[in-house]
């Protein structure tokens, strides 16, 4: 393996800009998908976007989703195509050009002609396409860029057009009026889910407007309440709730009568007495009722001075005429301006009575056509134009646009004596998501499918389906299945795909395209593109013969979400091609995409694979929630509240960023607050402790080849299994749990469950396992054991088909579908010492769960480390750092088995790791604590309601006995409420022994276990500290001198106190300690050799009370100078010469000679000299260490 920076030098984005290259050289997603063909193939569909704008957070956030779930089901054996969509039609593409070119009306683009109009939408709608490839490829998405589809490519529409076909045939699809949601923005209607996309608090117009009742003996009128005064003009009757009860009333003062619901007498003006009263209201605000919709206390001003004449039942009111307000609909007097009943009207605002304007509103078309006001179908009048406009038919305001004129038109009413009340109000109002003009509702002719006929199969697919999470399914998108609507599929637009009908100029002759060949066959042209300036011009002579003329293509386009709807079908051109591979695949694997679009594309997914076969278009659903700025307001790049993508790739790396929003709130479709900090602090808590475990491996592994051992070799998994260490025993548990648990949610696709999991896993890598195995990793024991440990960390491709799990490459492994950069740079590193290993990370396959994991062992170190941090939580509370030895500690737990381990097997571990002398295991859970039991309050508050007083009465009563049966049984039942261990919180508290203070003695628990310290000073501890300073002052003085792990250093240690013998004591009884941390012994300065290189050297003053000097120097060759003296029988000047020439040599080449030699070598190359064999330890030292120990042994 190659060496590794430190990690300080360590640069993410840097690396990822490599591995994008490295990726490229080798074509790493095209050969992935090649070695894959031939297995089982994983559908995915991918929801094309727009490429009119540049790719925000939200499309990195879905791609991500979308990134990893496919790198892992192509990891488990299933070949993924992935390839990337283009939304090119409608609302957004024409937008732009209308802005561009200036464009007003309908009547503009006609006269520039369609031709150039959609050649001008065609020249855009790749605009951004580069940078989208840019942006997402450096997120590390592989997808396929080249092989990508269109909704204007011919074979796209081609296949859009049979699957209108196929709904034309099957009876799903009319024409019809029907009120929507209107754009006079972008002159066009909008489905129900655009139009719920942007709503805005305005502030509009509110007006009561009286409607005389036609021969009433008490010239009394209707009062109707309306917020669009501009759909006045065309009332056609007005609406009230047969079930509601109606009072008419007479104004005291003014004489007036009117008929309003009884409990909307509050809407109601106040008049004044001897005021002189006109039909409208005063402008003096004082007239104003204080005391309206929803006031309290006391009758109103209005009620006061109304005098009820007479109680109505709503139901008697139906039939009755009234005077119109204006005469432009006098041709419908007959059927006309009369009283019609519908549960619509409620009482909760307004005055109960509804002004109805067929062609304007929803509910008002659907009344008036059943009370037979107007017909159903083609013919009805429409006062509005396609630019919001009003028509020749109202003559008073013809050509202007509805919202201006409702001043003018709120004047006449006035005029007409027939205002009663009119000012403002601020309401939540749609506007059109892309010009951001108010919506108006206006009826329209369209194409539409009949959703509603099937309503009750879409609920019953939706229950086949899966989504993460699932309460968007059973919520969100149930309630809109369960409300669906006919879709209006047509749009009166130029840029999409044309309707392929034809009908004849009489109506009754309608042919449905569902193929070229056949519009070809039947029209004898040549077909190359299905753009409307392509086909419009071709007609089809009629069936019937000559004299019925041709039939010409409706003028209508595709609304650009049937054709998203369509693309399980169209983005492989089927039935035209891939038919085995749509049929044997559908429905498909897995979509994602963001909530908005449970009323967006999953839904024309849904309705239109239920359509066509019955079936959901998916079986697998992730839907994320919106990612917001900082402030919790909405992404602007006007307001600039929140950083570029690029400049946070730039400066974190994109792995980052992934899991920073893969583990977040937006995977469980809820909103996110994107904040720059928290993808550092991925940075700093993930990817770096990662890299350091992995840099501890690679430095530690080139360490053997270093001091000549010979090169890292991971040993085989058998061998591995064999290990006796609990530590390699529980992190390869720990590994197999990882790949099982991984495993598992992946499957489930729950994203969000699985970054947490793996955040632990690898904090349990570097802060258990590296960090409690130092020793044995820098092969500071037995070197077989130095390999075990290393090979437990490292895991490389094991010749043996039955080698078990191991660590940090399983770990890289698992992690590859979310991070694809970082485990790709470990990963090339740690192949180069494993024959036959594939060449990119992501050729491998997902790790297996093998053998038995074990939970006794996995469950035992997660305790352990609980205890330690309880024990760090007591030294700090008490000012005593890791540093001063303490002598004993107890943990209590009622587990005998978990007892066992942490004082057998895991003790060493615990008294390192916390620096103290000795352990004591208990478990009577009463000899040091007392138990108490309080309820949970926040989680049975709601639930037990008043029966909360007395449970919590009995909980806190419960004896010790009682809660020690309680925790043994998971359950209690109290007053017939049973309580779980989730609703009772049970505390120890400490029981201090007679004899002790809090100072030298103290607990800290956590559930059920409780760890006690005995904090009192003892002088046999003095030295250990002392020791442990001095190991600490070394190590950071290695850091100062910036060597690395692997540089090998000797230590001299100076004392520069009056007395010396008191420091020399400690080093003396601290040898092995010493020894065993830095591994080397400490040297006296007395030992410095005339040649030794002093690399750093430091001193400290009051250290303990201590003073000393540290040096640290390379190694250095030491003679016995007798014995080479005695190889060459006493001749002086060979022994000199023979330290010359060693000297002279290359330490680390001449320490591999002498472990090839098997400590010895064969001098036989200096001139003039007899050959003489070289013994190590005999007549040459390494290092002036190894002379020390010599000769002290000796």
């Amino acid at each position: 393996m190659e060496e590794v920076l430190e990690s300080k030098d360590f640069s993410f984005p840097k690396q990822e800009e490599k591995i994008l290259q490295l990726w490229s050289e080798i074509k790493a997603f095209e050969t992935q998908l090649k070695r894959n063909e031939n297995l089982p193939e994983y559908i995915f569909y991918d929801g094309p976007p727009f490429a009119t704008g540049l790719p925000h957070y939200g499309h990195i956030l879905a791609g991500t989703i979308k990134d990893i779930v496919t790198r892992y089901q192509s990891m488990t054996g299933h070949h993924v195509t992935r390839r990337f969509g283009w939304d090119c039609h409608g609302l957004p593409v024409e937008h732009e050009i209308d802005k561009k070119l200036g464009i007003q009306t309908r009547e503009e683009v006609l006269k520039m002609g369609i031709d150039k109009y959609n050649e001008e939408c065609r020249s855009i709608v790749t605009r951004y396409v580069a940078e989208w490839e840019k942006v997402i490829t450096r997120t590390g998405r592989w997808i396929d860029f080249r092989n990508d589809y269109k909704t204007m490519d011919l074979k796209f529409m081609e296949s859009v057009w049979w699957v209108f076909a196929q709904l034309f045939e099957k009876g799903l699809v009319y024409r019809g009026f029907k009120v929507m949601p209107y754009s006079t923005g972008c002159k066009t209607p909008l489905s129900n889910f655009e139009a719920n996309s942007n709503y805005k608090d305005v502030p509009d117009p509110e007006l009561i407007v009286s409607f005389p009742i036609v021969g009433d003996p008490d010239k009394a009128a209707f009062l109707a309440w309306t917020t669009t005064p501009w759909t006045l003009p065309s009332n056609l009757a007005l609406c009230v709730n047969a079930n509601l009860v109606y009072v008419k009333v007479r104004n005291k003062y003014s004489g007036k009568v009117y008929v309003v619901a009884e409990s909307r007498l509050s809407e109601l003006p106040t008049e004044k007495p001897k005021q002189v009263v006109t039909n409208g209201p005063s402008d003096d605000p004082k007239h104003s009722n204080p005391k309206a919709k929803g006031s309290s206390g006391g009758k109103s001003k209005g009620e006061v001075e109304l005098e009820v004449v007479e109680k109505i039942v709503g139901a008697s009111l139906v039939g009755k005429k009234y005077e119109p307000l204006f005469d432009y609909f006098m041709e419908f007097s007959d059927v006309a301006f009369r009283v019609v009943s519908d549960n619509y009207v409620t009482d909760d605002s307004g005055t109960g009575i509804v002004h109805c304007a067929p062609a304007f509103g929803e509910d008002d078309y659907r009344v008036c056509i059943e009370n037979q006001i107007i017909d159903k179908g083609e013919d009805l009048i429409v006062a509005v134009d396609d630019d919001g406009c009003f028509t020749g038919k109202i003559t008073d305001f013809s050509g202007r646009y509805v919202k201006d004129a409702d001043k003018d038109i709120i004047e006449a009413v006035k005029r007409k004596g027939r205002l009663i009340k009119s000012g403002r109000f601020t309401h939540s109002y749609p506007f059109c998501w892309r010009s951001d003009t108010p919506l108006i509702y206006r009826a329209v002719p369209s194409w539409f499918v009949k959703v509603e006929d099937l309503k009750e199969q879409l609920l019953e697919n939706n229950k086949q389906t899966y989504w993460v999470p699932d309460f968007v399914k059973e919520k969100r998108f149930h309630n809109w299945l369960e409300n669906a609507r006919d879709w209006a599929v047509s749009r009166s637009r130029f840029w999409g795909t044309p309707l392929p009908l034809w009908i004849s100029e009489d109506g009754e002759e309608k042919i449905v395209m569902d193929s070229i060949e056949k519009l070809e066959k039947l029209s004898g042209a040549k077909v190359t593109d299905l753009h409307r300036h392509k086909i419009d011009h071709i007609t089809i002579p009629s069936s019937r013969g000559p004299e019925f003329g041709v039939l010409r293509r409706v003028d209508d386009v595709f609304d650009c979400w049937f054709e998203s709807g369509s693309m399980p079908y169209a983005y492989i051109h089927y039935p035209f091609e891939n038919v085995e591979l749509f049929e044997n695949n559908f429905p498909g694997h897995f979509v994602a995409e963001g909530l908005d679009q449970t009323r967006g594309w999953f839904y024309t997914l849904m309705v239109l694979s239920t359509a066509l076969f019955g079936k959901p278009a998916f079986r697998n659903l992730i839907c994320n929630g919106l990612v917001l700025a900082e402030d919790g307001k909405k992404m602007s790049k006007r307001l600039k509240n929140y950083p570029s993508p690029s400049e946070v790739i730039d400066e974190f790396g994109a792995d980052a960023l992934r899991l920073y929003i893969i583990n977040s709130p937006v995977v469980r479709a809820e909103p996110l607050r994107f904040k720059k900090e928290g993808v550092h602090g991925v940075v700093k808590g993930v990817f770096l402790p990662w890299y350091n475990a992995y840099r501890f491996l690679v430095q530690n592994a080139r360490r053997l080849e270093v001091e000549g051992v010979g090169p890292f070799i991971p040993i085989d998994g058998v061998t591995l299994q064999k290990s006796s260490n609990v530590l390699d025993q529980w992190i390869n548990s720990a590994t197999q749990s990882l790949v099982h648990f991984v495993r598992q949610e992946m499957d489930a696709y729950r994203l969000y469950t699985v970054v947490p999991y793996l955040v632990k896993f690898l904090d349990y890598l570097t802060n258990i396992y590296v960090r409690f195995n130092r020793k044995r990793l820098k092969g500071r024991t037995e070197e077989d054991d130095c390999r075990t440990a290393l090979s437990t960390l490292y895991y490389g491709k094991n010749p043996f088909p039955y080698a078990k799990i191991a660590v940090l490459l399983t770990s890289c492994k698992v992690m590859a579908p979310f991070t694809p950069f970082f485990t790709e740079v470990l990963y090339q590193n740690l192949r180069k010492v494993s024959n036959g290993s594939e060449e990119s990370i992501h050729y491998c396959s997902f790790p297996q769960e093998e053998g038995q994991r074990g939970e006794r062992i996995e469950l035992s170190v997660a305790r352990m480390t609980t205890i330690i941090d309880l024990a760090r939580n007591i030294r700090e509370r008490h000012n005593k750092p890791i540093k001063t030895p303490l002598r004993e500690m107890v943990v209590v737990h009622p587990d005998q088995d978990f007892l066992d381990d942490i004082a057998g097997k895991l003790k060493e571990y615990v008294l390192e790791e916390l620096n103290v002398r000795s352990l004591v295991p208990c478990n009577d859970p009463l000899k040091y604590a007392s138990l108490r039991a309080e309820p949970d309050f926040s989680v049975l508050g709601k639930r037990l309601g008043k029966s909360m007083g007395v449970v919590a009465k009995e909980v806190k009563a419960m004896s010790q006995e009682d809660i020690l049966a309680f925790e043994k049984a998971g359950e209690v039942t109290i007053s017939n409420h049973c309580l779980k261990l989730t609703d009772i919180k049970v505390f120890r508290d400490f029981k201090r022994p007679k004899n002790m203070t809090a100072e030298e003695i103290d607990a800290s628990g956590d559930g059920d276990v409780v760890v006690i310290l005995d904090l009192r000073p003892d002088v046999s501890l003095f030295e250990a500290g002392i020791a442990r300073e001095v190991v600490n002052r070394i190590q950071k003085l290695r850091k100062k001198a910036a060597l690395e792990p692997t540089d090998v250093v000797e230590v001299y240690f100076e004392s520069l106190d009056e007395d010396k013998s008191v420091m020399q004591q400690v080093l003396d009884s601290q040898e092995v300690y010493i020894r065993d941390s830095l591994g080397s012994p400490l040297l006296p300065s007395s030992m410095i050799q005339p040649h030794t290189v002093i690399l750093c050297e430091e001193s400290y003053h009051g250290i303990s009370k201590f003073d000393f000097v540290i040096r640290l120097a390379r190694p250095t060759l030491v003679f016995n100078s007798n014995a080479v003296l005695a190889l060459y029988s006493g001749n002086t000047k060979f022994a000199q010469d023979l330290q010359t020439y060693l000297f002279s040599r290359d330490y680390y080449n001449l320490k591999s000679e002498f472990q090839l030699g098997n400590s010895k070598i064969g001098v036989d190359c200096i001139e003039n000299q007899p050959a003489a064999d070289v013994v190590l330890g005999k007549h040459v030292y390494l290092t002036v260490g190894d002379y020390y120990l010599s000769e002290k042994t000796e």
